[in-house]
């Protein structure tokens, strides 16, 4: 995936500041960087995104700003529905997207945020216990409350996202998951080949929701992919 002139994008998952992501970042170099979703990264970032689709303006601004030929979109879990509607608002503005490359994800026509998942802080906890233990720090580390409330606020945006309000991309798809991912499955991905109008590679990967991020297997499948 290391295309001359090419940029990738990163978008993380809900509630992560994207730490699990690092291996890829560092896999790809200088060419990859992390989308900073509203609020999250400090002061120049501002407040959390009131909407979903203030999200996705946020998203469409920075990949536009730094102007990557053919850009890359790899988003996982929550960020692959963000950088699937970032891709279909770039495209609509004129910037071609090289390939949108979805983790940890079905489809957006099969996707359903149950309601107790953003209900609570401890309903939060719950439901990304049961995703994947390895989401959230101990309850000893302080840092265990931001996240949670990231999460939390993550997950009532996600609720917004209508499949029907975001068109085909025109690029292809790459859609991968983790073999024993309970929020995902074969079908589940596959089904992703109704979101674009290029076609849809797709393949599973030991371990769960997120080890595959941190799989050189997985990084080689996204190269031989790409091409």
């Amino acid at each position: 995936m290391r295309h001359e002139g090419s940029g990738i994008v990163v978008f993380p998952g809900a509630g992560s500041f994207g730490g699990e992501l690092r291996p890829l970042l560092s896999a790809w170099g200088p060419s990859a960087w992390l989308a900073r979703y509203p609020g999250r990264f400090g002061r120049d970032f501002g407040r959390a995104a009131a909407s979903f689709e203030e999200l996705v303006g946020s998203c469409v601004t920075q990949v536009r700003r730094l102007r990557p030929t053919r850009p890359v979109l790899v988003g996982h879990s929550f960020g692959a529905y963000v950088a699937h509607a970032t891709a279909t608002e770039l495209e609509e503005l004129g910037t071609e997207v090289s390939a949108l490359v979805v983790v940890g994800a079905v489809a957006p026509a099969l996707l359903t945020v149950p309601e107790a998942a953003a209900r609570n802080p401890s309903d939060t906890a719950a439901y990304l216990g049961g995703v994947d233990p390895g989401l959230l720090p101990d309850e000893s580390d302080e840092w265990r409350d931001i996240v949670l409330d990231t999460a939390m606020h993550d997950l009532r945006l996600l609720a917004e996202f209508k499949a029907w309000a975001h068109r085909e991309v025109r690029c292809p798809v790459l859609a991968a998951r983790g073999e024993e991912d309970p929020l995902t499955s074969t079908g589940g991905i596959g089904a992703w080949s109704g979101a674009t109008a290029e076609g849809c590679t797709q393949r599973s990967f030991p371990g769960g929701h997120s080890d595959l991020l941190r799989s050189p297997a997985f990084a080689s499948w996204l190269d031989e992919a790409r091409g």
